[in-house]
C-alpha cells in the first residue's frame, strides 16, 4: 500500500483579498503561515514518511511545502519543483476581484470560467516571460486555460513522476493549487466533467489517499484535525 497526500498552499494575499491569481505570484498570508504549519502537523500525526515532495514554480505553492516539511522533520527529501503543477491559468482575469468580475460580466459568466471543466477566461495577448519558462516552448505557455487544459498538462507529470513512484511502495506529497489539485481529484477519483464543478479545496487540508499494488483507489480521508 502506498499514500498519496494532496495539499491546497495556505492562505496566500490574493485569496484573502477574494483576486484572481493564476501564473502570478502571491504571498502567504499570515494566516496562511499557520495554516502551512497546521498541515504538517496533522501529517505529522499520521506518521507518514514521504520520499518526495511535488511542488508548482510559485511561491506560495513553495513555501508551503519548506513548512510542511520543516513540521514532518523531513526536509531532507527531494523537492521537485514543476510548471505543471501551477494553478490554473486566468488569463486576463488575473488581478481582478472576483466580486467585480461578476458585476462586469455577470454571475453565471463568472460561474463557468471558475466552475466549468471547459470554459476558458479571457486570454492574455501574449503569453508570461519568465525566467522560470525560459525553457518551455510557447506552446506550453498558456494565455489563458481551463480545468481541463490545467489537466492535460498535469497527467503527463503524474504519470511520469508520482504514479511509478507509488508503485514501488514510495509514498508521495503534492502541494499545489486549487484547480490543479481539483485537476488531480478528478483524475483519480474518476469524477465526472459535470461533477467535478461541485468539488471544493480548502487551503490547507491535507486529502490522504490509498492505493493497492497496482495503483487502485482504496481510500481517501480530508483531514482536518
Amino acid at each position: 500500500m502506498s499514500k498519496l497526500v494532496l495539499l491546497r498552499h495556505g492562505q496566500s494575499l490574493a485569496n484573502k483579498v477574494n483576486e484572481y491569481t493564476g501564473w502570478s505570484d502571491s504571498p502567504l498570508t499570515e494566516y496562511g503561515i499557520k495554516q502551512a504549519h497546521e498541515a504538517g502537523k496533522l501529517l505529522l500525526k499520521q506518521q507518514l514518511e514521504f520520499t518526495d515532495i511535488h511542488t508548482s514554480v510559485l511561491v506560495r505553492a513553495i513555501k508551503t511545502s519548506n513548512i510542511v516539511l520543516d513540521e514532518l522533520h523531513q526536509s531532507y527529501i527531494p523537492i521537485h519543483k514543476t510548471w505543471r503543477l501551477n494553478e490554473r491559468h486566468y488569463g486576463s482575469l488575473r488581478g481582478w476581484n472576483k466580486d467585480d468580475t461578476r458585476k462586469i460580466f455577470g454571475v453565471e459568466q463568472v460561474a463557468l470560467w471558475r466552475r466549468s471543466y471547459y470554459a476558458v477566461p479571457p486570454k492574455l495577448e501574449f503569453p508570461d516571460r519568465d525566467r522560470r519558462y525560459a525553457n518551455l516552448p510557447d506552446s506550453s505557455l498558456p494565455l489563458a486555460e481551463s480545468l481541463a487544459m490545467a489537466t492535460d498538462r498535469i497527467v503527463p507529470y503524474w504519470i511520469d513522476s508520482i504514479a511509478p513512484k507509488l508503485l514501488t511502495d514510495k509514498n508521495q506529497l503534492v502541494v499545489a493549487h486549487g484547480s490543479t489539485v481539483r485537476a488531480m481529484i478528478k483524475f483519480i477519483e474518476q469524477i465526472s466533467d459535470k461533477d467535478i464543478d461541485g468539488v471544493e479545496v480548502a487551503n490547507g487540508e491535507p486529502i490522504i489517499y490509498t492505493f493497492d499494488d497496482k495503483l487502485n483507489l482504496q481510500d481517501k480521508q480530508i483531514i482536518t484535525h
